[in-house]
């Protein structure tokens, strides 16, 4: 392959990498964008004990509500035997993120009637007697488009008949007058069963209970084949759409309750970006003085390099969709430091070949060669205990590991390919070659 190729090619990847830094925004974590943390705590209950199946289906309910939400990255981890950690970056409700992630969401179709009468209360045994064994008193609030309870009626709950778990898809809507509502779909055996449920109560309420709490109770005018219903009430948009996300995701195994809440507001993450590019900045100009004093014409081409490694390094994380934290930015740091330490062990191979008497081309290729065993045994050390950090480490570990392998990764590049294509390209230079004070002169080129 001729230089030119070799240039094209190059300037090709830089173009391309340029692009993608520019264009493919990095993502962050909490610590730098700001959101929220919460770590989950499972719940026993007398019919269902914590256990791992458990906690597989809690973490998997959790994470199909957060993408309802629609965060960027989330981390949703198991921690322990019962909990779970939660982090979603950006989070600008937090409120309304905790109670859609934290609530049960056990839908319930309850048989129900209308309490005859004003009264709002009800003896034991005429209960008995309206309700059947098993009955409530129940009051079912209405509230107006602001929220706002406009009427409490007494309704008597019977037997549960149906659950969400027989629901098949929902989706938002709109009744004739544009009021939010559900749009529901049963299960082949849901519709069947809630065709028979609908036939024998004709004239009277079904309840549609969330977790414990009625949140729409409408009369049956007759029965409803096909499977599809609506759930309509005193809903805003945002209680229809967080209603949708919780039937999508499903009802959670076993209840769950928060033991740990952190929000981290957007200004503190802006400002540890800011200190890490200003560390960053300091940190490159005093690398970049050692290497020109230390090394000179070779220490410069390396400094180049390194600017190029960090944009690869950048290009990574946008393409592999990296979540970027403080523990990451140290891991990116550190390999940082990895890249130099390459650089400077190429260049004392070839400070060594050059005192032997070797031409400037030849003692290039030798210090390449020397120091290419010893770079590959260091930084497959360090990607070894990188991967074991990421198994079994979490959440800012994780992160820490990612960025310090994939630096490794491109660092080896950037030293063995980059780097050497600089330094043969320029060398062949007469004026650079011939140079004493750049290339170390000790004999005839």
């Amino acid at each position: 392959m001729t230089d030119k190729i070799r240039f094209f090619l190059f300037l090709i990847l830089l173009l391309a990498v340029t692009y993608v830094v520019v264009k493919i925004p990095l993502n962050l974590g909490l610590d730098l964008q700001g959101g929220m943390r919460l770590v989950l705590e499972a719940q026993d209950t007398t019919s269902v004990k914590v256990d791992d199946n458990a906690m597989l289906g809690v973490i998997a309910v959790v994470r199909n509500r957060v993408d309802g939400l629609g965060v960027s990255e989330p981390i949703i981890a198991r921690k322990g035997t019962r909990q779970v950690v939660v982090e979603l970056p950006g989070i600008t409700d937090p409120q309304r993120a905790i109670k859609l992630i934290g609530e049960t969401a056990l839908m319930e179709f309850v048989e129900a009637e209308w309490l005859p009468g004003v009264a709002g209360t009800i003896s034991t045994e005429d209960l008995k007697v309206l309700g059947g064994e098993g009955s409530r008193l129940e009051m079912h609030i209405i509230k107006d488009n602001m929220g706002n309870i406009v009427r409490e009626i007494p309704i008597i709950l019977k037997k549960t008949v149906m659950s969400g778990n027989e629901l098949k898809w929902a989706g938002p809507g709109v009744d004739e007058y544009g009021k939010p509502l559900v749009n529901i779909e049963f299960t082949p055996e849901g519709a069947k069963k809630f065709a028979d449920v609908t036939r024998r109560n004709v004239g009277k309420p079904l309840a549609i209970l969330l977790d414990g709490t009625i949140i729409s109770a409408p009369n049956i005018n007759g029965p409803i084949p096909g499977g599809k219903a609506q759930i309509s009430g005193s809903f805003s948009l945002e209680e229809v759409q967080d209603l949708v996300v919780k039937l999508k995701a499903g009802s959670l195994p076993v209840p769950i309750s928060i033991v740990e809440q952190k929000e981290v507001g957007p200004t503190l993450g802006k400002d540890s970006i800011n200190k890490s590019i200003k560390a960053g900045i300091i940190g490159y100009i005093f690398v970049s003085i050692f290497m020109i004093l230390f090394y000179r014409y070779l220490g410069f081409v390396a400094i180049v390099s390194l600017l190029i490694y960090i944009l690869l390094d950048l290009a990574a994380f946008s393409i592999l969709h990296v979540v970027l934290t403080l523990p990451g930015i140290a891991g990116i740091v550190l390999s940082i430091g990895i890249a130099v330490d390459a650089n400077v062990l190429i260049f004392e191979r070839f400070k060594e070949e050059r005192s032997t008497g070797k031409t400037v081309m030849n003692a290039l290729e030798m210090g390449f060669k020397r120091a290419m065993i010893t770079i590959m045994d260091s930084n497959i050390t360090t990607l070894i205990t990188a991967f074991v950090l990421f198994w079994l480490g979490t959440g800012s570990i994780k992160g820490f590991a990612v960025t310090l392998s994939t630096g490794i990764v491109v660092s080896m590049f950037t030293a063995l390919v980059l780097t050497r294509f600089f330094l043969f390209s320029t060398l062949k230079i007469r004026a650079i070659r011939e140079n004493k004070f750049l290339t170390y002169e000790q004999g005839s080129n």
